[in-house]
């Protein structure tokens, strides 16, 4: 009773307390008065302190219900200060020490959202896209009853089209510097990669072009087929899209693919 009064006490002057009254907390041997003066800093939203006191408190109370607050408190601290590489290693960490905590799932979730958050605009490295993906992917198989199925399979959609937006300006990238077999390639593996592509359309469109222009850079006997594989393109985009916005140019390209193979001929 002493000793709460005492932690009571502490906490009623928290906010006027001195760096010297921390520093003096931090070599106590007091475990229960830094428990409950980091839980205060917690909600005070002071997690810089917070975390110096869970620091040293790991230790002392592994295993056991403080112990399991102070981990996911300490993943909460870095994720509420934007830290989001720490945080998920140590969401990740509380799932793997408290697998049957009421708090596994979420802290499972967060450790992947924390990844997602670290994925970098389309033109950068996608590793962590990829590591996002694949723990979003562990989330939802092994929570597939979970409250937030929905937004983990949203965070998946955001994430899968970030690699195909890649992707995709990756085969733009070859036919801007004309090496049109390179960018033939890429483009058909992206309709394999993609099957549900939003950008079926504009790959139809760009290999239209790429087939013309490689055709009007290549030797005479490669010419025929590419420009036979440039008008099958151009049918293929007017079929599957009739009202499509590069209409007028799909058919200015396969009229003048065929006034070339008329020459052939």
């Amino acid at each position: 009773m002493k000793n709460r009064l005492l932690i009571l006490a502490f906490l009623g002057l928290f906010a006027f307390s001195s760096c010297n009254d921390f520093n003096r907390l931090v070599k106590s041997t007091d475990n229960e008065m830094k428990y409950e003066v980091a839980m205060d800093y917690y909600e005070r939203g002071d997690y810089n302190h917070a975390l110096q006191l869970f620091d040293l408190l790991q230790a002392s109370f592994r295993n056991t219900p403080r112990g399991e607050n102070i981990t996911y408190k300490t993943a909460m601290c870095y994720y509420l200060q934007d830290d989001y590489d720490i945080a998920s290693y140590y969401f990740n960490r509380f799932t793997q020490t408290y697998p049957f905590s009421k708090d596994a799932e979420k802290a499972a979730f967060m450790s992947a959202y924390c990844n997602y958050m670290l994925s970098p605009e389309s033109g950068l490295d996608q590793t962590a896209t990829h590591d996002a993906i694949k723990q979003l992917n562990a989330f939802t198989e092994r929570y597939p009853k979970s409250d937030s199925l929905d937004r983990a399979n949203q965070l998946l959609k955001d994430l899968n089209n970030k690699l195909e937006e890649k992707d995709y300006n990756i085969c733009r990238l070859f036919y801007r510097m004309e090496n049109y077999s390179a960018a033939i390639t890429s483009f058909e593996n992206m309709l394999k990669k993609y099957p549900n592509t939003e950008h079926r359309e504009e790959i139809l469109y760009d290999m239209a072009k790429t087939y013309y222009d490689f055709a009007e850079n290549s030797i005479a006997e490669k010419q025929r087929e590419r420009y036979e594989s440039c008008v099958e393109q151009c049918n293929a985009l007017t079929y599957l899209y009739p009202q499509s916005k590069y209409q007028k140019e799909v058919e200015g390209i396969a009229i003048k693919a065929r006034k070339k193979l008329e020459k052939i001929q």
